[in-house]
């Protein structure tokens, strides 16, 4: 968390709303998006309890959309609810969260629809035999996949 966003958390009302300000125009031109998308949705539950629920809309609405695109369902229905909460729903999505493979996820998959091991799928990317299963996880919980055998066929009917 950010100095500024823990200020906010902190600050009277009129202080916190500057810090939350400032904490998200600062974290928005980094590659901390993790950050920045917890920094909209304590800004907009922040800005709802004060009863600004048109400000708190936006804030949450960037929250939701940053959570959903990264795939922290915790954080996107946290996000959800709030937006219940100022009498907005959560747009629906045109594809589900979650599906689109990092680089890394997709160089392990084809390595494994090939049929390399987790051994030498670790060897071939300098990462560890449990960076290799971690990212396999990962991978069959974003395409919908039980098995290895199912990769190979997953990836062919995916789009590029």
């Amino acid at each position: 968390m950010t100095d500024r966003v823990s200020r906010a958390l902190l600050a009277d009302d009129d202080g916190a709303d500057a810090l939350y300000h400032e904490a998200a125009e600062h974290l928005a031109g980094s590659r901390m998006v993790t950050e920045l998308a917890r920094t909209h949705l304590l800004y907009g539950e922040w800005l709802r309890r004060r009863k600004r629920r048109t400000d708190a809309r936006r804030e949450l609405r960037l929250a939701h959309d940053a959570f959903t695109d990264m795939g922290a369902a915790a954080f996107a229905e946290r996000a959800r609810v709030e937006l219940l909460a100022t009498g907005q729903h959560a747009r629906a999505r045109a594809v589900p969260a979650g599906h689109d493979l990092t680089s890394q996820e997709a160089r392990v998959a084809a390595l494994a629809a090939a049929g390399a091991t987790n051994t030498e799928i670790a060897t071939q990317l300098f990462v560890t035999d449990s960076t290799v299963e971690y990212h396999l996880n990962k991978i069959f919980r974003k395409l919908g996949l039980t098995s290895r055998r199912q990769l190979a066929a997953a990836l062919r009917t995916r789009p590029a």
